[in-house]
């Protein structure tokens, strides 16, 4: 979502009070979809290949280096990029969250570079997925980033104020539907989405959109928006199944919940990477093994260990503490719940910090951190697409924070977040024979038994799978 408005205080102290437990003992019920409505796609059924990478405000053409580069060889199925839409004039982070009109030109890039970018992603075989904002406007007035003058309630060629006049009213009461999902989120000037005008001129921003190649959209803020509103935006669609992914962050008291627009398309599971806070950060790891109770049915859930919002409020793990965040990735990109988001990101002091360099991604310094590139998170997106649908099998753990486990005779993964190595005899369900270990580079052996031997070091994993058999020539 934004910054400087109050629903980030939110995310932060229902974040720490579900990190605090147990690893999938907090939750807020399991989740049920609403009555008939049209689905989206789900990522699971994408080619076999359900990892998306988050490049937060890289540019467009930044992107498309990568997907070439990087996330095409790597096996990730999907790139999301940040709002295209002409922004909020500013150099920090949230004016992305704020459109000013539909066209696309920001820091990022214009219509061209964007178009350009999607016929190159998918030359690399990687979908693109739009991050969408189409709950809001700004909260102020000036030039936008592609030159359009307009004030809080006044967007010449795109809206009027008889379009943002269901409430005029910041939000207070977030327990109370009526006022959660129609009045103004941080002050922000509400859509209402209610209106067929608003309807249409969203759709028709989408559709343009899906003009250029975009297989899919994450839909910013969409909790503040009746599921109603939404399925009647997507109806208009050109492509009414295109990837439809869902920001609704839980609140405990609150009429709206996640579980409600599960029947419009995959929604994120917020708990889920509080769980994973609350087991890498000193936690057991024993309980990661339920980690899916009481949570979005996980062929609809999307997942991450961090998002560009939760990684400013300290209630997730975040790049900066280092093994535990790398980890948490690992397991995620290992175990079979939900499609995986890999956030990747910049180096940031304060909260409000906007990208480097208009956005041109560097990996090579230490501006931008470039997860997705990491080899130890990297190469797990191959054993993931190499584990396909396999269930979990030969669940070890030695009840605190060491934990290994198999996807059937495909993959198998030990995981060490001790202070010291770890000496094991792991029993596998792998064919026998000289594997890789794609997180070290280093050859390991499954005996004729199914066992594999294997010291982890401290704060790290060893993990093989069928698709990477010899070091110097895994997909690793």
């Amino acid at each position: 979502m934004h910054g400087r408005i109050s629903r980030p205080r939110r995310i932060a102290v229902l974040g720490a009070a579900l990190a605090a437990g147990a690893a999938g003992s907090l939750s807020l019920g399991a989740q049920q979809p609403s009555e008939a409505a049209p689905v989206g796609k789900s990522r699971t059924a994408a080619d076999g290949k359900d990892v998306t990478a988050v490049m937060f405000e890289w540019n467009f053409d930044s992107i498309a280096k990568a997907c070439t580069d990087t996330l095409g060889p790597a096996g990730y199925g999907y790139v999301q990029t940040s709002p295209p839409q002409e922004r909020l004039a500013g150099p920090s982070w949230w004016t992305a969250y704020q459109p000013v009109s539909y066209k696309i030109a920001s820091r990022l890039g214009d219509r061209a570079s964007f178009k350009s970018m999607v016929g190159t992603c998918h030359d690399a075989g990687v979908k693109v997925v739009a991050d969408t904002v189409i709950n809001h406007m700004t909260n102020g007035q000036g030039t936008g980033s592609g030159g359009t003058q307009f004030t809080k309630y006044d967007y010449p060629g795109t809206y009027g104020g008889a379009d943002m006049d269901n409430c005029k009213k910041e939000i207070q009461d977030y327990t109370k539907r009526e006022e959660s999902q129609n009045c103004e989120l941080g002050g922000l000037a509400d859509l209402d989405t209610g209106e067929e005008h608003v309807r249409k001129t969203i759709a028709g921003y989408m559709n343009d959109l899906l003009s250029l190649g975009v297989d899919g959209f994450r839909i910013d803020a969409a909790k503040h928006m009746p599921e109603d509103d939404l399925k009647a935006i997507k109806s208009q669609l050109s492509d009414p199944n295109a990837y439809w992914k869902q920001e609704t962050l839980p609140g405990p008291g609150e009429d709206v919940q996640p579980g409600e627009y599960l029947g419009t398309g995959d929604v994120q599971e917020f708990t889920y990477a509080y769980a994973l806070k609350g087991a890498f950060e000193g936690g057991s790891l024993a309980g990661l093994k339920n980690i899916a109770d009481g949570k979005l049915p996980s062929e609809s859930a999307a997942v991450f260990v961090a998002n560009h919002d939760t990684e400013r409020q300290g209630n997730v793990l975040t790049y900066k503490q280092g093994a535990p965040y790398t980890l948490a990735h690992v397991f995620a990109l290992a175990f079979p719940y939900g499609s995986p988001d890999v956030h990747s990101g910049y180096a940031f002091d304060g909260k409000d910090d906007g990208p480097p360099a208009d956005g041109k991604a560097d990996c090579s310094g230490g501006a931008w951190v470039c997860q997705h590139a990491q080899r130890q998170i990297a190469s797990m997106v191959a054993f993931r697409n190499t584990a396909g649908g396999a269930e979990v099998t030969d669940w070890w753990d030695n009840g605190g924070n060491a934990i290994a486990f198999g996807r059937g005779a495909k993959a198998f993964v030990a995981i060490n977040a001790g202070d010291g190595e770890l000496t094991e005899t792991y029993q596998t369900s792998l064919p026998a024979g000289e594997y890789c270990d794609v997180q070290s580079g280093k050859p390991v052996t499954v005996d004729g038994d199914g066992r594999l031997a294997a010291t982890v070091a401290a704060k790290s994993a060893v993990a093989i799978h069928v698709g990477a058999k010899s070091c110097s020539g895994a997909a690793n």
